[in-house]
Order: structure tokens, then C-alpha cells, then sequence
């Protein structure tokens, strides 16, 4: 009887985290939900605008479970590009309400589109600091009212959640694309933390595993980059201490040295050949000042047979740089070779006639067996190893 009544009173309270949610969310189905009393924390957007997430409510044996995803959309380093950002959704909740996030591929809350996470509660973490939920600066420039505060965003949403029924949560997994692949990789054990022992939690990383690999010049041109984002945002204080105690900040914004750290089950979804990378690794302006791979960057098919061996070359380095790093038993990894950034969130790509497949397991599939312990999920594909035209 006992068992029974708690049984009851989870039921009631889920039911009424549920109605509050979408009593507080927009009128649409995945509605967004703008955190005002975060500004009182100082978690607040570039341009000081309180934060934001996008919600839809699971439903059946879903109800106890929670996917979290963090939203991509690259970084800024400089006083300048970060203030570019407050004019548009990647700097501030107020420039969201036209741009809502489509729930679909990974989110998407149809069985035969999502069959693994389709009755989950999902929630969309909206990007709008432009440091993968890093920075943490007190100060703002009076002259820009620019504020560096990611890693405060971070914190305030997934504590809204938690308040709105995620403690309870029977599953929860902390996923991402691109940059916001990069934060799930980042923020992994520190999402771990609050949730009870008892709650299987795991991450997901979509085209975040960004690789420190020798570009066209022969050197490590985007380094500098990263170095400027995270001195920036004041990143340091939420990088992984084990890391940085052993090599500068800007190495430990890469996934290949601080994975080895990370305790928390995660699953890798990358291709060797990220159009992201190729374009701004790989070949970005400062390391290709002639433009000689430009046509190439955007097109495969523009690519000459010795640039097409510089990309293998390419692929070659980021094996070596994910591989080679001490994975355990919890990882699980899907690395094909399509010439492509991001495959979770369109539809096509995740689940649909013309996915990606591996030993005839598609991505959904993959993830799923994964995250709910099925089968060892460790492939990387060794056959076909040019960029391959997959769906764009």
C-alpha cells in the first residue's frame, strides 16, 4: 500500500509540473519560457536579457524521463562579434520569439521518427552567450552592456527544469549540436550532479568534438581563436580543473584533452569530414590566405585529387585525435564520412530513408541502443573513407 501511495503522489506531481509548464510556456507546442527572475542571479544573455528554453511535454512511460538540448550556433571572441550577436537570437531572448526551434530529428515527439526519446519531456537549452554556456564574467563594459555569463545560464535553466519536475527524473540526457554539442561534452559531469545516484544519466554530442589537427598551413591557426573566446568569457573557472591544471585553458575548449576526465557515460556523433571543421580548421582564411581551397570547402565535387588526399589527411588527424583518447566502456560512438555538419536534429538525418547507416544501424538506433544499455555501440566507418555526399 505504501508503494502504492508514493506511487499516487509522483503521478499528481508530475501531472502538475506538466500543467505549469505549459501554463507558463507560449500558446504553441513547444513554447518558450523566459526565465525573468534569472537576471536577479546575473544569468542573463550577451546583451542582459533573461534566458530562455523551449519545452515540449512527454507523455506515456515518457513522462519520467528527460532530454535537455543545447541549442548551436558558434562563438564570439571579440568585443565586437559578441556585440554583433545582441541583434540577433544567439545574443539575446528578446530577438527568440520569431526564431522558435523546430522539435524535430532527436525531438521530435512522433514514434516512428524518434522511437527511442519521442515521449520524453523535451526541452530546447536556447543558445545566446556565444561561449558554449562557459563564461562567467562579474563585470560589464558600460559602453557595450556586453555580459559574459554562459556558464550561469546554464546553471539557472537546468534548475528551472529541476523545480519543474526533472529531479525526479528516471532518465536524463544532456545533448547538443555543434557548439551546443561542444557544451554537452563540457558540462557532462557537472550535469551529472544533480540528479540522485538512482538516475541513469547520460550525454549526447552531435558535431561537437571540435579536433586540434594541424590546418593547411601546417599549424594551429584556430587555437588562437578559442584562446581569445575563452580569455574572453572568463572560461577558465569552468573547464575542467584536472585540465587545466596540466595545459593551457584554450586546450582544454577541445574535446580530445579533456574527455580523459569526464566520468559521465557520453555518446559521440561526428563525421571525419565536418564541413565546419573543413571550413574553419582545416582551411579557415588564416591558414589558406590564398583562397586555394575555397571552391573546394563548399564543394566536394570542386575538389582536385590533391586536395581530396589533404581532406583524407585531414580525416586521418581527427581518427588520431578521437581514438586515441582512453575511452571506456560507458562511450559509445557513430563516426561515418559524409560531408556534413550536424545529424541529430534534421529529420532526414537522424531517421529517414536516406540516413546514415553502419553495419545497418541507423543513428537513432545507435543512440538509443546506447543510452539504454542494449548493446556496445562503438563505429566508426573504415570502408568508406572519401567524403561521402550524404543528406545536406
Amino acid at each position: 500500500m505504501m508503494i502504492k501511495a508514493r506511487s499516487n503522489q509522483w503521478l499528481r506531481h508530475t501531472l502538475l509540473c506538466v500543467f505549469i509548464f505549459l501554463k507558463l510556456g507560449s500558446t504553441s507546442q513547444e513554447g518558450m519560457t523566459i526565465i525573468e527572475g534569472a537576471v536577479a542571479k546575473g544569468a542573463v544573455c550577451l546583451d542582459g536579457s533573461p534566458p530562455a528554453y523551449q519545452f515540449d511535454a512527454g507523455f506515456g512511460d515518457g513522462l519520467q524521463n528527460w532530454l535537455v538540448h543545447i541549442q548551436g550556433g558558434g562563438w564570439c571572441n571579440s568585443v565586437q562579434d559578441c556585440l554583433s550577436r545582441t541583434y540577433n537570437r544567439f545574443g539575446s531572448s528578446m530577438k527568440m520569439m520569431s526564431s522558435d526551434y523546430n522539435f524535430t530529428g532527436i525531438m521530435s515527439n512522433k514514434r516512428e521518427l524518434n522511437p527511442n526519446f519521442y515521449n520524453w519531456n523535451r526541452v530546447v537549452m536556447r543558445y545566446c552567450d556565444g561561449s558554449s554556456f562557459t563564461g562567467d564574467v562579474e563585470a560589464v563594459d558600460p559602453a557595450t552592456n556586453l555580459h559574459f555569463r554562459g556558464a550561469r545560464v546554464f546553471d539557472v535553466i537546468v534548475e528551472e527544469l529541476l523545480s519543474k519536475g526533472m529531479k525526479f527524473a528516471s532518465n536524463a540526457l544532456l545533448s547538443g549540436a555543434s557548439a551546443g554539442g561542444l557544451a554537452s561534452i563540457l558540462h557532462c559531469d557537472k550535469f551529472r550532479t544533480f540528479f540522485p545516484a538512482n538516475t541513469r544519466v547520460k550525454c549526447f554530442s552531435d558535431a561537437g568534438y571540435f579536433a586540434h589537427v594541424k590546418d593547411l598551413s601546417g599549424g594551429y591557426k584556430f587555437e588562437e581563436y578559442y584562446n581569445q573566446v575563452v580569455t574572453l568569457h572568463g572560461s577558465l573557472k569552468n573547464l575542467h580543473p584536472q585540465c587545466t591544471s596540466k595545459m593551457k585553458p584554450s586546450l582544454c575548449f577541445y574535446p580530445q584533452f579533456v574527455m580523459p576526465y569526464i566520468t559521465t557515460p557520453i555518446f559521440i556523433l561526428q563525421t571525419t569530414y565536418d564541413t565546419f571543421q573543413v571550413q574553419n580548421i582545416l582551411a579557415a582564411p588564416l591558414a589558406d590566405p590564398r583562397g586555394l581551397f575555397t571552391n573546394c570547402k563548399q564543394d566536394i565535387n570542386a575538389c582536385s585529387s590533391a586536395q581530396i588526399r589533404r581532406l583524407r589527411d585531414f580525416r586521418s588527424g581527427f581518427l588520431r585525435a578521437f581514438l586515441n583518447v582512453r575511452h571506456g566502456s560507458s562511450r559509445g560512438w557513430f563516426v561515418n564520412n559524409c560531408f556534413t555538419h550536424g545529424q541529430s536534429e534534421p529529420q532526414a538525418k537522424w531517421l529517414g530513408n536516406r540516413s546514415s547507416k553502419l553495419k545497418r544501424t541507423t543513428i537513432a538506433q545507435a543512440v538509443g541502443d546506447w543510452f539504454y544499455d542494449r548493446s556496445t555501440v562503438k563505429m566508426s566507418d573504415r570502408r568508406h573513407v572519401l567524403p561521402q555526399n550524404c543528406i545536406n
